[in-house]
């Protein structure tokens, strides 16, 4: 039979399948659309200390095969993440994994010491990697000495597992990679979204108010693969790779590529059963070519 379970640090997903970040609200928006014992990781909305409003709207503005997006981390803050979103999330069978975020260290500090304790949260996804903000996210993690720095105080605070979101805007994603591990991440997430942009000829302007966004959907899934390519043949820890994703096979060539684990963004927003095919696939694809662990995938590019 084929094993589904993911190690990652010192903690297992009983399957491969994850929900990306900021695509999936903080569960309950889904709650009656999917199967959550289907689902292995639920990365939560991104959680910083204080409420954000985000940035102006429009905020999500449609491509050629994806969507740029401009939220700017607008989320309800720590104490309400407390109060109203940890109840649920504590009820889901799904690993829960808070994506945390924030505008300097300390802000990244204080979401991690203040939910160590809280039992719902399995792990962290560390978000270095937001292009739509002025203060952290890129500005953190297009800099090793800053991702090996942060990574490291972060470690000593939770022994549970710490998983840093890298940005593909950056010369070379390995070089970073490299740093996170060395700080004592136990995975790395490859990738967030790249940098793009829209304009509107009639009005001369930029269709985001901010000028720029990120971009996701399928457009970004050569760049996801390649990345996840090279991280995991530099790294010894996991890589969960996401981006583009919108069918199963787009998952399975995560899988082929290095991938430990993926997790489905763009997607959620078109079919919130895609996780459901997905996991079918793999199923398929392992009992055809006699595989017993989701790690064997990898051993079959050649």
């Amino acid at each position: 039979m084929l094993d589904l379970t993911v190690a990652i640090g010192t903690r297992f997903l009983t399957n491969p399948i994850g929900v990306a970040s900021g695509t999936f609200g903080y569960g309950s928006e889904y709650e009656k659309l999917i199967d959550f014992n289907r689902i292995g990781a639920l990365f939560t909305k991104a959680v910083t200390p204080e409420p954000r409003a985000g940035n102006d709207v429009p905020r999500i503005v449609e491509t050629p095969s994806g969507m740029l997006n401009s939220i700017g981390l607008a989320n309800v803050g720590l104490q309400r993440f407390i109060s109203e979103k940890l109840p649920f999330l504590s009820t889901v069978p799904s690993a829960v994994v808070v994506n945390v975020a924030g505008a300097d260290e300390g802000d990244y500090r204080t979401v991690v010491e203040t939910l160590a304790g809280e039992e719902a949260v399995w792990g962290w996804e560390i978000n270095l990697s937001c292009p739509n903000v002025a203060c952290g996210g890129l500005a953190l993690g297009t800099n090793p000495k800053q991702v090996r720095a942060l990574t490291a105080e972060l470690r000593v605070l939770t022994d549970k597992p710490l998983i840093v979101k890298l940005t593909p805007n950056v010369t070379d994603i390995t070089e970073i990679a490299l740093a996170a591990e060395d700080g004592g991440a136990d995975a790395v997430t490859c990738i967030n979204t790249l940098v793009g942009m829209l304009i509107d000829t009639a009005s001369r302007r930029s269709v985001l108010p901010g000028g720029t966004g990120g971009l996701s959907g399928p457009a970004i899934l050569p760049v996801g693969l390649a990345a996840v390519y090279r991280v995991s043949r530099t790294v010894s820890i996991p890589v969960i790779g996401v981006g583009g994703i919108i069918e199963p096979d787009h998952a399975l060539q995560y899988l082929l590529a290095g991938a430990s684990a993926v997790q489905v963004g763009t997607a959620n927003f078109i079919d919130p059963g895609i996780h459901q095919r997905i996991l079918e696939a793999i199923e398929r694809y392992a009992e055809r070519h006699s595989l017993r662990s989701v790690a064997e995938f990898r051993e079959l590019l050649e």
